[in-house]
């Protein structure tokens, strides 16, 4: 979580989606992100908080993905440190 962002990543999702992908969660807003190339598969975020995660995603892009295969595989994923 960071600027009122709340990132998640669900243990099996591949299944909905076949691409890594993180859910991002910002008031009422929602959006499923591609990993690494923060094309929006879903949903939407107000523009100046999907700048934010896109940043995010470039700077921690080698951890999502690490965290990706942890998580198909159902296994724990490791936390990635926030935007600051």
């Amino acid at each position: 979580m960071f600027y009122g962002l709340i990132i998640r990543m669900y243990y099996f999702d591949n299944q909905q989606h076949s691409t890594p992908h993180i859910h991002v969660h910002y008031q009422d807003d929602s959006a499923i992100i591609e990993i690494p190339s923060g094309k929006v598969l879903e949903g939407s975020l107000p523009k100046a908080k999907q700048k934010l995660v896109d940043a995010w995603i470039e700077l921690r892009q080698e951890e999502l993905i690490a965290d990706w295969q942890l998580a198909i595989n159902g296994d724990s994923i490791f936390k990635i440190d926030p935007l600051k």
